[in-house]
């Protein structure tokens, strides 16, 4: 198992799934980074109540800041504010986001950044999103210079902020497509600490599912293979091997820039908890 990688995880919850999870005391140790998902069509205060639970609890929250759910400068100081007085939020995942569509006067995730008002605020630290195997969300006409245009500016940023940045991969099903992309963003220049997303234990046909909305490319492939064998329709399917693939070729190659691994917990949060962590059902 893949100790160093794992040692410092982070897990990806919605106010929904957090209501259902029961104590995540139990599950999770003190201080866990938690990502609140900010999904089209959920209210703030249910944003608010995740971050403020998973304080009380003794976690870091670190809610997802969609640029185009917000509005406008005003808007997103008002979020970052209610936030902070609610929770003391100082960790933000900061994104484009699902809707093709924006609200208002935002549509990528520099624009938020650009605003300054995370700085005014005193964050610690500052995350953006990932995709080595491309995304839904994404402009398709952009291409992927566009793409690599804006990770370069996202390194840029990071170099003149006091607050740590880091980028947030979407889970993928094989370490090779991730490992290609670190090594092309840094011929880039574009040297920030890569956390990986890997889906926690579960069904084939959830994990199938998932991938194909999430625009999840050819690491999906690795799932198909295995459409075949019925176990992994009956039994939840682990992230072992993606997970002891990233560790080796870390092993390998010291300056890679995986650094740890963020878990979606498709499969529920208990047994992505209980993976993380080497608990056992």
């Amino acid at each position: 198992m893949p100790r160093d990688l794992l040692a410092g995880f982070s897990i990806e919850v919605t106010p929904r799934a957090l209501r259902g999870a029961g104590d995540l005391t139990a599950l999770l140790p003190r201080g866990t980074t938690v990502y609140i998902a900010h999904i089209a069509g959920t209210p703030f205060d249910d944003m608010l109540w995740a971050a403020k639970t998973l304080r009380g609890a003794g976690f870091q929250p670190q809610p997802h800041f969609p640029a185009r759910l917000i509005a406008d400068r005003a808007a997103l100081v008002d979020m970052i504010h209610r936030y902070q007085d609610a929770a003391d939020v100082r960790r933000a995942l900061v994104l484009g986001g699902g809707p093709r569509s924006p609200v208002g006067d935002f549509d990528r995730a520099l624009q938020l950044i650009e605003t300054e008002a995370f700085d005014r605020a005193g964050f610690t630290h500052l995350f953006f999103a990932g995709h080595p195997e491309g995304s839904p969300d994404l402009d398709p006409s952009g291409g992927t210079q566009t793409a690599d245009a804006a990770l370069v500016s996202k390194r840029d940023f990071a170099q003149c902020s006091d607050a740590q940045s880091a980028l947030v991969t979407q889970f993928v099903f094989d370490a090779q497509p991730v490992i290609d992309w670190t090594a092309r963003i840094a011929s880039l220049g574009v040297d920030l600490p890569v956390h990986v997303g890997l889906a926690g234990p579960a069904k084939l046909s959830a994990l199938i599912r998932f991938g194909l909305a999430c625009g999840v490319g050819s690491s999906l492939q690795v799932l198909n293979k295995r459409r075949g064998d019925l176990r992994h329709f009956l039994f939840p399917m682990r992230p072992d091997a993606v997970a002891a693939a990233l560790a080796a070729h870390v092993a390998a190659q010291p300056t890679s820039p995986i650094a740890a691994l963020h878990l979606f917990p498709i499969g529920g949060i208990k047994p992505a908890a209980h993976w993380a962590t080497g608990k056992r059902f």
